[in-house]
């Protein structure tokens, strides 16, 4: 899997959820905290092309996959498939 990207804020625990879901399944990540780093959601909003409502926006590689339930299912999916 590609390198995975993660834009959320420390106090969402879908965010937290996300991360984990890297550590346990060995999947290099990055974590940017939007707060921290000063991105707004209109700041992602331009790099996805769509609205952004909720965190964590999460992307593989230059894929918008979306929240953390599509980041699961991705997952899901990529290992179902030999990943």
């Amino acid at each position: 899997m590609d390198h995975v990207t993660i834009y959320g804020r420390a106090s969402c625990g879908f965010c937290m959820r996300a991360r984990q879901l890297c550590e346990i399944r060995d999947i290099p990540y990055r974590y940017v905290d939007m707060i921290e780093e000063g991105i707004s959601k209109a700041d992602l909003e331009k790099t996805i092309g769509k609205p952004v409502h909720t965190v964590p926006q999460i992307f593989v590689g230059d894929e918008h996959v979306g929240g953390f339930d599509h980041f699961s299912h991705y997952v899901q999916r990529f290992e179902a498939a030999g990943g």
